[in-house]
Formats: C-alpha cells, structure tokens, sequence
C-alpha cells in the first residue's frame, strides 16, 4: 500500500464515476478517509449496503467538511448548485476538482462560488461505461485511460501536482489541457459521436419497415454498438449538450458536410472516393489501438453483456 496522497476525499454524487474512483483510491491506499454524499436517499443507502466509501453523509456538507479534496460527480447541469452548498463548509488549503466532461461551463458555474482560500483544479477522466449508479463502479476503470486536468488561472502548482499524483495512483495517464480546447477536443472524441448514436437508435425507431425484434436480432451488424452508447446516463448527457454548444454544433456542422460529401459520392457511384476516405478513417482506428485505448480482439475484446 503506498502512503495516501489525501487524508481525506468527499465525493459529491456516488455514480459510476465517483464509485470507481472510491475503489481505486482502497486499492492503492491513497486515501485516508473517503465520505460520500448523494441527493438521493435511496443511493445513499445503497452506498452503505454496499461498503461505497468509509463514511456515507447525509449532507454534501457534513461529506465536505475537514476534507482535503472535494470532487464533484455531479451532471454538468447540478454543478451551480452544489458548489454554492458546499463553498461555506470548506477547510482552508483545500482542493476542489469534479469529473465533468464539459470543462467551460463547468469553471464558470463552480468558481465564482469557492472562497479564495481554496484550490480549484477542474478535471475530467475520460472513461466511463453505459452502466450508472452506485453499484456500477470498478476500480480497473481508469486503468490506462486518460485524465485531464484543467487548471484555472491561480490554480496552485503543488495543488495540480497533488491531484496528478491521485490520478496517477488511481491508474490514469494525466495530462493538462486549457479549457476551451479540452472542449473542442470532446466535442470530436465524444459528444457529437454520442448525439449520433442516440440519433441512429432513434432513426431505427421509426423506420417501422424494419421491426423492433429484426432491429433487435441483427444488431451486430453494427447498430449494437451504437446502442451501447445510447444507453448511457440521459440527465448527464442533456447536460454536457446544454454546456458546450458552441463546439458540438461546430463539429456537428462538419460532420453534416461530410455525411453530404458521402452521400452524393454514393449517388454519383464514385467509389474512388468512398474507398479513399474509409482508409483514412480506418488509420484512425489503428492509432486508437497503437495508444493501447482499445484492442483489436474481435468484438472489441468485450465479453457479451461485460462492461
């Protein structure tokens, strides 16, 4: 076990996310104590049915207080609040940082409400699954996967230093973005490939030629994994939308004229260009392996019904 990086971590919101991260921090012992806090009743109990986190509060500020660092796992659209309920029970020096995938909208609405006597140091782990809920989380989930801090202007070195070091320990590759760019960057790797899934399984739904048990039997054809997408948590992603239009719509934008581009290159026969651009794309795919972000079982390596 190595020696804790924090005494002690509150974690607000216990889904997928902050569940994983709780399991992470008792593997490798680098946290003293961990409390944890949800809107819901019911979690909260199922947390402690569960043994999520040392100590499970009945509020964000009873979770809060004497912490060494603050995580937020809240939908993007609860940040405003949570940080408000939280800013007057904070210990001096400490840390606040949160797990949201939209980074803007996520300083703006967290830091005006923290007293200047704490460390703010937005992040984001890009891992997750379409699981959500305390009973989701494991801690191999951020196992080589990326984690991106976000530090704000004024953000302490030592406090960056600090949460790149939980992170790391935790099993993540760490490294710093500059929000607005982290944004655009999410836009391309996930929000506009998420808006699309949810769009396809929606096109399915209303091709009434196709019926729901034939959309059911032959998705492998590759419809299943659009649907593994579309499940993911719905208030989350209404959010992160709502939260960063700028880029989704920009990258929407272009996606649009490329599916146009695809299009008239069917319609006119063109077959030079469709197999120039699938090879292109294909090499995107193999530089996702070659970083080690997926392998190239078939399947994708995934057990039916796995994670």
């Amino acid at each position: 076990m190595s020696t804790p990086v924090y005494d002690k971590v509150a974690l607000i919101g216990l889904g997928l996310i902050a569940s994983s991260m709780f399991w992470a921090m008792k593997r490798g012992g680098l946290a003293g104590e961990v409390t944890g806090f949800a809107r819901s009743a019911e979690t909260r109990d199922t947390a402690r049915d569960i043994g999520l986190c040392d100590r499970i509060c009945d509020t964000a500020a009873e979770a809060v207080k004497d912490a060494d660092l603050v995580v937020l796992c809240v939908p993007v659209g609860a940040m405003d609040a949570v940080a408000k309920e939280i800013a007057p029970h904070l210990k001096a020096g400490a840390t606040v940082s949160d797990v949201g995938s939209v980074k803007r909208a996520v300083i703006e609405a967290v830091g005006p409400h923290l007293p200047d006597t704490v460390h703010f140091v937005p992040a984001h782990p890009l891992a997750g699954t379409e699981h959500s809920g305390p009973r989701s989380g494991f801690a191999e989930l951020y196992d080589n996967r990326f984690c991106l801090l976000v530090p704000v202007e004024g953000s302490a070195p030592d406090a960056v230093a600090k949460l790149r070091a939980l992170w790391e320990g935790i099993g993540a590759n760490v490294e710093e973005m500059e929000p607005d760019h982290h944004d655009l960057v999410l836009a391309v790797t996930s929000h506009a490939p998420h808006l699309i899934a949810y769009t396809m399984v929606g096109v399915a739904d209303d091709l009434r030629r196709v019926t729901d048990s034939e959309v059911i039997k032959y998705s492998a054809a590759g419809f299943r994994d659009f649907t593994r997408i579309a499940a993911s948590d719905p208030t989350m992603w209404r959010d992160v939308f709502l939260n960063n239009k700028e880029a989704t719509l920009e990258i929407l934008g272009r996606f649009t004229e490329e599916l146009f581009a695809l299009q008239r290159a069917i319609r006119t026969g063109d077959g030079d260009m469709l197999h120039d651009y699938f090879t292109r794309t294909r090499a995107i795919r193999r530089g996702i392996i070659e970083a080690g972000q997926d392998t190239d079982a078939p399947d994708f390596g995934r057990k039916s019904g796995g994670r």
